[in-house]
């Protein structure tokens, strides 16, 4: 592993654990060279993923970037870092265990919606604000209207 700090190949594993409930391994490494000190993640990979974008265009799946849009959409909201990596790695999982090698946006943003709405409200309508598009304040509007009717069926319920 090379080191961010210097790009010295001569570095050693401190320490290893598993982290986010087995499904990966945390480990602590030092540089011989410039002596500091970083964290690596191993994960299972299950198969290579594309995403085809909305215009046609493919990139490589990039679980960083899903993890960085839970973050910003629940950013100052109470939801600890490692329930968003439980989170970010089950819909992975899912999208690695469909079949598909290639998997659209629209898809990655369901799952993502889908885990959101459980999650936290908030964040959910962060979300869906980016997700869904809006174009009008009307667009917003007519999407809280939505989900206040939701909650009401199931208050009831």
């Amino acid at each position: 592993m090379r080191c961010p700090f210097c790009a010295s190949v001569d570095t050693h594993v401190k320490d290893s654990r598993a982290a986010e409930e087995g499904a990966t391994v945390r480990r602590r490494r030092i540089c011989h060279d410039c002596e500091g000190r970083f964290t690596t993640f191993e994960r299972v990979q299950l198969r290579e993923l594309t995403v085809v974008k909305g215009d046609g265009s493919k990139e490589a799946f990039d679980r960083d970037k899903l993890f960085r849009s839970f973050k910003l959409c629940l950013q100052k909201r109470p939801v600890e870092l490692e329930h968003i990596e439980r989170v970010v790695s089950s819909i992975v999982r899912q999208l690695e265990t469909a079949g598909d090698a290639e998997i659209t946006s629209k898809k990655i943003g369901k799952h993502a919606m889908e885990a959101l709405v459980h999650i936290d409200h908030v964040g959910y309508v962060r979300y869906a604000s980016v997700y869904k598009d809006f174009r009008e304040v009307d667009d917003f509007n007519e999407f809280l209207k939505d989900i206040q009717e939701d909650y009401k069926r199931v208050e009831k319920a």
